[in-house]
């Protein structure tokens, strides 16, 4: 029994070590950022980077507009309602009628303020998606104000790229849990109605993209589009939070300890942007 707690009790330590050094690899050197629920926003010390605007989208007004404030309750509700059913049981497996029976109401109001289940689906992955591109921007903002004194780093512009949504889903309450919990679903989802919030966030990708390019000068471009494909894809199942690393790894880890994944994910990932993306220093001949 000691021996299981003075494991716990190192492991504990190990994590809070871990969480620190990560979130200061983004302003490595300089004032460490903070990562939050208000994340975007930095220590007054923090060297202060241009506001990155998020681009104007469409919002998702399938169907006719909120008129009063009793409406738009009952339409968030229908949106609450399917986020959860969608982030169970995908696109396909679930009904208006489905989503207006768990948020309680009548499945007219369902149509009438979204006309139709892809209607409902866009406005349920639209609702949240700029509060979280504008978290990841500022991150970028944060981590290239610092790389632009010399303190950037791989590991720096992967955390940008990462922790903010790993911080969401860990400190968020159910309704965050089930929209990422969608958005892995979505990652993986060849068909039309993954689209649209997905493209929405390709400029993040494509600034992760150049920022450890210029950490890694030399590194070819497809290289880093392959090591963005497997960082993605780890993302994606750590926001999934299957259960399987719990049965495989017999509890010693769990797949919703985002905490314990964060930092893991950040050195992970780096490693292999290193290991591919660097080219290999040429034999001499003897």
């Amino acid at each position: 029994m000691e021996r299981i707690r003075a494991r716990q009790t190192s492991e504990q330590t190990s994590n809070a070590t871990r969480q620190k050094r990560i979130r200061q690899t983004i302003t490595r050197g300089g004032a460490a950022m903070k990562i939050t629920r208000d994340l975007g926003k930095t220590a007054a010390d923090t060297p202060k980077a241009p506001k990155t605007k998020a681009p104007r989208r469409k919002r998702a007004t399938v169907g006719r507009p909120r008129k009063a404030e009793g409406k738009a309750i009952a339409a968030d509700k229908i949106l609450d309602a399917a986020e959860d059913l969608f982030s169970k049981h995908g696109f396909d497996g679930v009904t208006m009628r489905e989503v207006a029976a768990l948020a309680n109401v009548d499945p007219a109001l369902a149509h009438y303020y979204f006309s139709t289940k892809q209607g409902l689906f866009d406005a349920v992955l639209e609702r949240r998606a700029e509060l979280v591109f504008s978290e990841r921007m500022g991150a970028f903002d944060v981590y290239e104000a610092a790389a632009a004194s010399g303190k950037g780093s791989i590991e720096g512009a992967v955390a940008a790229f990462v922790i903010p949504l790993l911080e969401r889903a860990r400190n968020g309450d159910e309704g965050w849990k089930n929209y990422f919990r969608l958005l892995a679903l979505v990652n993986n989802d060849p068909n039309h109605v993954a689209q649209s919030v997905m493209s929405y966030f390709d400029p993040l990708v494509h600034r992760l993209i150049a920022a450890v390019s210029r950490a890694l000068p030399g590194a070819r471009e497809e290289d880093l589009f392959w090591c963005f494909h497997f960082l993605t894809g780890s993302l994606t199942l750590a926001l999934s939070r299957t259960g399987r690393l719990d049965r495989v790894s017999g509890g010693r880890c769990r797949s919703d300890d985002l905490a314990s994944i964060e930092p893991r994910m950040v050195e992970y990932c780096a490693a292999g942007f290193r290991s591919v993306c660097v080219p290999p220093k040429k034999t001499r001949a003897k």
